[in-house]
């Protein structure tokens, strides 16, 4: 089996924060838009990455997901997002520490995403 790639589904209340965290704030294109439907709904894509977000009440109270962007620049990544979104910064890893297992890491976080910004 070959896979070339993973399309998380992320799920969101309200489907325009997810759109200011990873739009706004990341920096991710819209590559396909369906958020004026009545099952709002799009296609995030940056770098060769892409994320399904939609939005969804019920779904969204289930799924609750975390995953990890891994750059090769985190102090970079951590000056443009620290000042000009500080309200993502996760209160429990709001700057940029060197974590046991070697990585430098720091986290956001919205109403329903964890994200945990990770440079080896």
């Amino acid at each position: 089996m070959n896979f070339t790639r993973l399309v998380p589904n992320v799920f969101y209340i309200d489907i325009k924060e997810a759109l200011r965290l990873f739009v706004d704030c990341l920096e991710f294109t819209i590559a396909h838009d369906e958020l004026k439907s009545n099952n709002p709904f799009c296609v995030i894509e940056k770098n060769g990455l892409r994320i399904n977000l939609f939005e969804n009440k019920e779904l969204a109270k289930e799924h609750n997901p975390e995953f990890r962007l891994v750059t090769n620049n985190i102090e970079e990544v951590y000056k443009k997002i620290s000042s000009t979104h500080p309200e993502f910064l996760h209160p429990n890893l709001r700057k940029i520490t060197l974590r046991p297992w070697g990585a430098k890491e720091f986290a956001l976080r919205d109403k329903q995403l964890g994200i945990v910004i990770q440079q080896w």
